[in-house]
């Protein structure tokens, strides 16, 4: 498949392997995996964070193969799901930045031309939220909402 904004073909990428059951040598229980998921949300962990620290420090590979849900999942059922994506926040925190560099070099055009493409790349993910609901019907993209929402 080739690539949105570029005239390139994309790159195969590595695979997980294909497992149905977590290692026998995971040290930790579905439940004490979901109490450290829903301990480290509370700390203000995003859930890849919270996947990175499982598998370092717990030897935790998979949540989803221990637990049988993802991470995302756990935090929605238990009421601590963020209200904006991890990927949409990522998004508006590098077009945050961006503009930012913009501010300060105003003929930069081809970090202007990057900010417009991040910016479609933004308003795309928003459309297909709102579409499965995960954001509200009358939720709008602007740099100034990202702004106070990045930070």
């Amino acid at each position: 498949m080739a690539r949105i904004h570029a005239r390139r073909r994309g790159r195969s990428g590595s695979r997980a392997p294909f497992r149905r059951q977590p290692p026998e040598w995971v040290p930790l229980s579905p439940q004490e995996v979901e109490e450290l998921v829903v301990k480290l949300a509370q700390e203000g962990k995003t859930t890849a964070e919270i996947g990175m620290i499982l598998r370092d420090q717990y030897g935790v590979p998979s949540v989803k193969l221990v637990t049988g849900k993802k991470i995302t999942r756990i935090l929605r059922e238990r009421g601590l799901e963020p209200q904006i994506p991890e990927d949409l926040l990522a998004l508006m925190r590098k077009a945050v930045r961006l503009a930012e560099h913009l501010e300060r070099h105003k003929k930069d055009l081809h970090n202007m031309r990057g900010l417009q493409l991040i910016e479609a790349k933004i308003h795309r993910l928003v459309s297909y939220y709102k579409e499965i609901g995960r954001l509200p019907k009358d939720w709008k993209y602007s740099r100034s909402l990202a702004r106070v929402l990045a930070k």
